[in-house]
């Protein structure tokens, strides 16, 4: 694994570093956001490290700049602990969020995780699917609302995937965490709630299809 570790303090980089590496790891660091949406143009990570504050580029608008051309898995790590703080977080792209201070062990053991969950599966199959003006190209990994691409964070495909791929399935919330963010995912129903509000701001009309069961979860109709 190649694991790209952006912070501005050298001790904290320099401790994640070590435990990478003696997990047998390739570790790059970045001191900012700036150099962190440069190393991620230049080069290709298995997943991202990322701080909040920090100067030049704070994290939160590095994600969103390595959004624009990059699904790699990234973690934030931050000492704040506010739930707006983690919701806006993911929001924006983010796969999962470590509050500081952090032991080194658990970093590590998130770092497994979100390599573990990966893309969705069946991405290989070639699918696409066409609900009206709603189209998904599952391989190509894109999404199409009237014909116009829809920039859709990589969560919130993996989120549009499953619905479809379960299609009139009644899902609890605790299904889609299970099935979509992972069984060792560190979130509640918020998390959900926030994502498919977000996926349905994207499909703009066929947020339709996106049907809320009371008390449950929610349910792809067509």
């Amino acid at each position: 694994m190649k694991v790209l570790i952006v912070d501005d303090e050298e001790m904290i980089r320099a401790v994640l570093r070590e435990y990478v590496e003696f997990e047998g790891g390739e570790a790059d660091e970045a001191q900012d956001g700036m150099e962190a949406v440069k190393k991620c143009r230049e080069g290709e990570y298995d997943v991202i490290l990322m701080d909040i504050m920090m100067p030049k580029l704070d994290g939160y608008s590095a994600v969103k700049e390595i959004r624009k051309f990059s699904s790699t898995p990234i973690i934030m790590l931050s000492a704040r602990t506010e739930e707006y703080d983690k919701l806006f977080g993911f929001e924006i792209g983010t796969d999962d969020y470590v509050t500081k201070p952090f032991s080194p062990k658990e970093v590590m053991a998130r770092i497994h995780a979100v390599m573990r969950r990966g893309k969705p599966s069946g991405t290989a199959n070639g699918e696409i699917y066409e609900f009206e003006g709603l189209k998904i190209d599952v391989t190509g990994r894109n999404v199409y609302v009237d014909g116009k691409k829809a920039e859709l964070t990589p969560k919130e495909y993996e989120l549009l995937f499953y619905f479809v791929q379960n299609a009139g399935v009644a899902l609890t919330r605790e299904r889609l965490l299970n099935k979509v963010w992972g069984y060792d995912f560190y979130g509640d129903d918020r998390t959900v709630d926030t994502h498919v509000k977000m996926l349905r701001g994207n499909l703009k009309d066929y947020r339709k299809f996106i049907v809320t069961l009371r008390g449950l979860g929610y349910k792809f109709e067509v």
